[in-house]
């Protein structure tokens, strides 16, 4: 029963922290960053928010925040009967899922700091890339690992990939930072000049690209070995697709804040993916082999 419990958890964990990164990202564009004055309570002599919508946005995200930090806790316990480092890297990403609550704190104390709200999501990256790899190991001890291993060029491919997509998505924040949506109306910080941030993007979007087209190229070669990973990284190429889509019409557009939630969101999941992309082809499970009969 422990993988199954392990599973479920580190489940709840990677959809949390997938929500709260969402949330964290609506905090920023909707100018909700400083809704609120105090920390964990809202206002000084108030706890919960009375009726600004800003104050509400803010907080509505602190009090998420309790439910990654519950469940990573609770997976960190029972995984400690999986193999070492699956158990290890489900105590860092309860770790960093607890570090994200002073680092919150601190950016309201400096009036929304570009590079502490960088490494705030940095963190929320990290926590939500570790639970992947945690979830992705449960269901191989749970159900068994696959007899085939894919070959050591596909698996640094699979590596350099989703090192290549952490630079995507943290350029990506740069980009939104030296944009209009610092966190606050009155708040002018930045981290970047925005014609720099693009032009850093765009280059390291076209290394993201050139490293996927040679992965998916692999898997597409070898397709009938795992067919699963196949259909699988037809997923990730949608998704990116669609991230692409939306990230050419919010500029198009000027980046009106809506367009750009739905491009975060996309970006999150491309990262996602990416990572369990990556730890499927590292620790392949035994529902990616075709099945027999």
């Amino acid at each position: 029963m422990t993988p199954r419990r392990v599973r479920w958890l580190a489940t709840a964990t990677v959809l949390t922290l997938y929500v709260i990164v969402i949330t964290g990202s609506l905090v920023r564009l909707t100018g909700s960053g400083l809704g609120c004055d105090a920390w964990p309570g809202c206002e000084e002599g108030a706890f919960f928010p009375e009726d600004d919508a800003h104050a509400f946005i803010e907080f509505g995200n602190r009090v998420f925040g309790i439910f990654p930090i519950t469940s990573s806790i609770l997976t960190a316990w029972p995984a400690r009967r999986l193999p070492r480092w699956p158990f290890w890297t489900a105590g860092g990403v309860a770790a960093l899922t607890v570090a994200a609550a002073p680092l919150g704190l601190a950016t309201i104390r400096y009036d929304l700091p570009p590079e502490i709200v960088m490494v705030h999501f940095l963190v929320a990256l990290l926590a939500l890339a570790g639970a992947l790899v945690v979830l992705i190991e449960a269901i191989r001890v749970e159900r068994g690992a696959a007899s085939l291993e894919f070959p050591r060029e596909l698996r640094i491919g699979a590596v350099v990939l989703a090192v290549a997509c952490l630079g995507l998505v943290l350029t990506g924040t740069l980009v939104t930072g030296a944009g209009p949506h610092s966190g606050d109306p009155d708040v002018i910080h930045r981290l970047w000049n925005l014609p720099d941030a693009l032009y850093l993007h765009g280059r390291i979007t076209a290394v993201f690209g050139c490293v996927f087209l040679f992965v998916l190229g692999y898997i597409v070669a070898r397709r009938s070995l795992a067919p699963r990973l196949f259909r699988f990284s037809l997923l990730l190429l949608a998704v990116l697709l669609a991230q692409m889509t939306v990230g050419e019409l919010q500029w198009r557009l000027e980046l009106p804040w809506g367009i750009v939630a739905v491009h975060v969101a996309l970006a999150a999941a491309v990262w996602a993916l990416t990572v369990a992309l990556a730890a499927l082809i590292w620790q392949p499970p035994r529902w990616l082999e075709p099945q027999r009969g």
